[in-house]
């Protein structure tokens, strides 16, 4: 257990020292910072325009960035023979396959907190279809700012990683602004008959859907560490790809192509259903629209899916890899 840790935690910091993570995690702050002076152009749905793109800003950056810290972490180790040395020590091929996983899915972790804590922000900045609250907005990005200035000064000081400081500069301040930000509005509100639904949307709608996030996440990070063992970045982020779109849409494909009176099609639909990630199970923007409460068991079901799912994935790739002749990547 002790070294399926430690690689486990080089994977992480591997991953979050990659420039291209950093890059794609501010991008997605960003992005999901400036999603509410796009909701100015909508009529009264400024609130389910914000939700719905910074959620779908976070699925989809999250599919990139799994990909990436997959093929970094086992593609590019095959190539530059690191495996061999790993494989020279006692470290079996399990268990580098299970800290790899693990890796991944701490750095995927990091990212989509951020980008929760991001959206809890983004939903706070768009107070009205035609205004704006400036003062969160301004401590946000100055947030990032921040984050970043100490990034840089660590890295010029002290010669320590400019991206990993920064990131964890970001772990600091960006959750507090927003636990700070959302409990300032709160307390603007004398009484909850003051709340306008068009304006504000409480913590117990709104932390339930963003918190399904992360198994939504954890899965792809499963699937394409699974699939770095035997593709390279292109074409793992190809059949990633390719899954997250048939996922969205598995269940109506089995519904519309497969005939549920026969029993037959009836067992290669179910097939389909288990093999296949049904993201919508993830997706509670319509939830969040109608101001339901996503209730406790049905987060724990979904964390359960996920696990199975999972361990599905992990024992796949534990498959692909102990008959992966690695010896021939790294010449």
């Amino acid at each position: 257990m002790l070294t399926i840790y430690r690689l486990a935690r080089n994977a992480f910091i591997e991953c979050i020292r990659e420039p291209i993570y950093f890059l794609m995690l501010i991008s997605a702050m960003v992005l999901i910072g400036l999603f509410p002076t796009a909701a100015l152009f909508v009529f009264r749905e400024q609130l389910k325009f914000v939700i719905d793109s910074a959620m779908a800003t976070t699925l989809v950056f999250s599919l990139i960035v799994v990909v990436i810290c997959s093929a970094h972490t086992i593609s590019m180790e095959m190539k530059n023979g690191t495996v061999l040395l790993l494989m020279s020590k006692p470290v079996t091929r399990a268990s580098f396959v299970l800290a790899k996983i693990l890796g991944v899915l701490s750095s995927v972790t990091v990212f989509v907190l951020l980008c929760n804590a991001a959206t809890l922000i983004s939903v706070l900045i768009a107070k009205d279809q035609f205004r704006l609250e400036y003062t969160p907005m301004i401590v946000y990005f100055a947030g990032i700012a921040v984050a970043t200035i100490y990034g840089g000064a660590v890295n010029y000081f002290q010669q320590k990683a400019f991206t990993s400081n920064a990131i964890l500069g970001l772990l600091v301040l960006i959750p507090v602004m927003a636990i700070i930000l959302y409990a300032v509005r709160m307390g603007s509100f004398h009484s909850p008959a003051e709340i306008d639904p068009e304006e504000f949307i409480e913590a117990r709608h709104l932390i339930p859907a963003l918190l399904l996030l992360f198994p939504a996440a954890w899965t792809m990070g499963a699937i394409a560490t699974a699939l770095a063992t035997r593709l390279e970045l292109v074409s793992n982020l190809t059949v990633c790809s390719v899954i997250f779109v048939v996922g969205l849409m598995s269940k109506y494909l089995v519904n519309v192509w497969i005939d549920p009176t026969d029993t037959f099609t009836e067992v290669i639909a179910l097939f389909i259903r288990a093999v296949l990630p049904n993201w919508q199970y993830f997706w509670m923007a319509d939830a969040i629209a109608s101001r339901e409460i996503i209730p406790v068991s049905y987060l724990m079901w979904s964390l359960l899916y996920v696990v199975f799912y999972i361990g599905f994935w992990t024992l796949w790739a534990m498959a692909f890899f102990s008959e992966k002749e690695i010896a021939k990547d790294s010449r």
